[in-house]
């Protein structure tokens, strides 16, 4: 009886091994089920006409690419190491249409699709030059023309390009024979390295000091977690003007705060003991992120009880009373179009510009630089966003596809997401304990539509929200690894040391944003709101006086009026109006509310300030134009002393800006000093700016005024 009974648990127990095995194996293969379905139905529904803003597909980009190819006449290559003395295809995208030609097609019945087209954009190192085409109709193309001169009224020269993979190839070959190979005995024995194994090399930029210079210093650092915090104390000048590789020469370098003018002299003196020589010392490896202390539970996450409340179809999203259409620019980064409250279009375009830094230090790898992140490419930097920490888990997740310095088209899975959350404070709310006992609020949840470039060593969190008040903010945050340069003699004059031997540099961040407001059509007007004390007598008491506030109220007339520098005192309240009016007579419109730290912008008799000059400026207002499309350009880095984009002109012929088609220029950032807690990197917690565009006075009466709050 024993017997039976104990191999009768032990075949119960086998049983449940087994079942609970099988059960497993089902319920794995599930997607988790987190959120509710959606229960309530879209205020809206999607429309396919957002396309005409939709980025290339990746049928697009290869239909691009086999046209150009097909050129004879052009005869470039795609080949990603494509030497600079050859002529590469290193950019394809979207071409914006024009935006009469978008509204007549959005608004009225009879207005056309656009034609769909591309530009490219070809590097002529076998003729000399750049050129840009507009690549056209789509998706089978039948034609190609040079748009360079409509685009920049000037030729762009080869030395304005980007460096490619092609050029980078080469450039390290350089260093490897030119540099490290005589210099064995130093990099063992200062660094621990063999050759240029075991460092990396970050670039200073601008490229030289003139226009046609292309001599650029290189500073390098250890390979490891967060090298850009790992310097060395060595940097070199190249001098890469010629295509050919075989022309390029090592023209100065620093060891240790001190130069030589060869490597070969570099090495002699060192091996003379006549240089203070850096003696190699492992250190902590503090760049890396990796948490020293394991969170003890996880935090809080976001649940959509009754389902999400919006809605992405193509590149098409709603939610709540908000709709619009949204894209990456390989060169600028994330835009939306067409954003519309309650049926209205507030904004034709909101979008980042450029990302500009200037750096200080003792040292040349720092002193000069000048970083303009369109010429590198913001949007193309645009990676997969990890959920849970980048965005929630549940968040929509969307792919792009880019053609930058590639081959073909690449994919970036999830690098767009867009999520609703709770913003952490009631929209409005109030309670009273006086005359009525009652209380009235209203959840602040808002849409993200957010992208994060990491651009080198900085990471920037792109967000624009969507608030149920009818406000739109476009918003910027920095993390990242700080740049940094050998402390020697004279550094801290130029930031704080952040680690041994280590210089945390100080320097600028200057963001612009492009907002295209149309305010209840394309008639609008600028309009600036302040206050000022008034000493008033009293009516009751007419010999007794009082400072009582008081509105100031201004219509600015022309660009150069609207044209708002940082170094001088502007008006708090800048709105863009319609000149329509609410019930009580006051003209419709959206405020510009401009939240930044920036440091002082580069002085204006520097030759590098043209390419930034919209940094002069809080906010800029133009008449709209097709051909001001952008505040920056590719160009803009390498030819930085002659740009192909000079901000300042579009506001130099003062053009009327009364009832005209506006479009703000906004600038914000802030200043950087680093400091030990940028080690390991620098947290986004204070470190951004935004713009924020606010309704002011655009409800006719209290029942159509967005966000209500419903007494709980």
């Amino acid at each position: 009886m024993n017997s039976l009974v104990k191999w009768a648990l032990i075949l119960f127990v086998l049983v449940s091994i087994i079942l609970n095995i099988v059960l497993i194996g089902i319920h794995s293969g599930r997607a988790p089920k987190c959120s509710a379905q959606r229960v309530h139905p879209l205020r809206g529904q999607h429309d396919e006409r957002s396309l005409v803003f939709a980025d290339l597909t990746q049928e697009e980009y290869l239909q691009v690419q086999q046209y150009m190819l097909k050129q004879k006449d052009l005869d470039i290559s795609t080949n990603q190491i494509t030497k600079p003395s050859k002529n590469f295809l290193f950019l394809i995208d979207l071409s914006l249409p024009k935006k009469a030609d978008v509204l007549a097609y959005l608004d009225l019945e009879t207005g056309r699709k656009p034609v769909r087209e591309a530009t490219t954009v070809v590097f002529y190192g076998a003729r000399g030059y750049i050129k840009e085409y507009v690549v056209g109709p789509l998706p089978n193309p039948t034609y190609h023309r040079d748009v360079t001169k409509e685009r920049y009224k000037m030729d762009l020269p080869i030395t304005a390009r980007t460096v490619t993979i092609g050029e980078y190839v080469l450039l390290f070959q350089f260093l490897e024979m030119e540099v490290f190979s005589k210099l064995r005995v130093l990099m063992k024995e200062s660094f621990d390295v063999s050759g240029h194994e075991g460092l990396n090399a970050f670039e200073q930029m601008p490229r030289g000091v003139r226009s046609g210079d292309r001599k650029t210093w290189i500073s390098f650092f250890r390979n490891m977690n967060g090298m850009y915090i790992h310097p060395v104390g060595f940097e070199l000048l190249l001098n890469h003007e010629s295509v050919n590789a075989s022309s390029w020469r090592v023209e100065r370098l620093l060891y240790n705060g001190q130069y030589f003018d060869t490597a070969e002299e570099l090495q002699s003196k060192y091996n003379a003991g006549s240089v203070k020589k850096i003696v190699y010392k492992k250190g902590p490896n503090y760049g890396s992120l990796k948490p020293k202390h394991k969170p003890l539970q996880i935090g809080p996450q976001l649940f959509y009880a009754e389902g999400k409340r919006y809605s992405v179809s193509n590149n098409h999203v709603l939610y709540l009373d908000w709709s619009f259409a949204f894209g990456i620019s390989s060169l600028t980064g994330m835009r939306v179009f067409d954003v519309r409250f309650k049926g209205e279009r507030i904004v034709y375009e909101l979008s980042v510009q450029e990302a500009m830094s200037v750096y200080g230090s003792v040292t040349p790898g720092m002193m000069m630089t000048k970083f303009l992140d369109t010429s590198i490419g913001i949007g193309r930097f645009a990676h997969e966003l990890a959920r849970g920490v980048d965005c929630p888990y549940e968040a929509e997740y969307v792919d792009t596809y880019r053609y930058i310095d590639i081959p073909h088209p690449v994919r970036f899975r999830n690098s767009i997401c867009i999520f609703e959350h709770n913003m952490g404070q009631p929209l409005r709310r109030h309670f009273s304990d006086f005359f009525h006992n009652s209380y009235g609020g209203m959840v602040n949840s808002a849409l993200v539509f957010r992208t994060i470039t990491a651009i080198g060593n900085y990471d920037y969190m792109w967000d624009f929200i969507f608030y149920q008040s009818g406000s739109v903010e476009a918003k910027v945050h920095a993390t990242g690894y700080i740049s940094s340069s050998y402390l020697v003699e004279g550094s801290l004059k130029h930031g704080h040391q952040v680690a041994e031997n280590v210089l945390g540099n100080i320097h600028t961040h200057f963001i612009n944003f492009k907002v295209d407001l149309d305010v209840l059509g394309l008639k609008n007007v600028f309009q600036t709101k302040d206050m000022q004390y008034v000493n008033m007598s009293l009516p009751w008491m007419p010999e007794h006086f009082a400072m009582v506030p008081q509105l100031v109220e201004k219509q600015l007339k022309t660009e150069q009026e609207a044209a708002l520098r940082y170094d001088t005192k502007t008006p708090r309240y800048l709105h863009i109006a319609s000149n329509k009016t609410n019930r009580w007579g006051h003209q419709r419109s959206y405020r510009l509310q401009v939240f930044s730290f920036t440091g002082d912008h580069l002085p204006e008799n520097q030759p590098e300030e043209r390419a930034m000059s919209w940094a002069r400026y809080k906010v800029a207002i133009t008449k709209h134009k097709d051909l001001e499309q952008t505040s920056s350009s590719l160009y803009s880095q390498n030819n930085i002393w002659t740009p192909a984009v000079d901000f300042s002109t579009y506001i130099k012929d003062d053009e009327s800006i009364e009832d005209e088609d506006l479009v703000a220029w906004v600038t914000t950032g802030f200043l950087h000093i680093p400091h030990s807690e940028d080690i390991p990197n620098t947290v986004t917690v204070g470190n951004g700016g935004g713009v924020l565009l606010r309704p002011s006075c655009c409800c006719h009466s209290c029942s159509l005024c967005p966000g209500q709050s419903t007494p709980h």
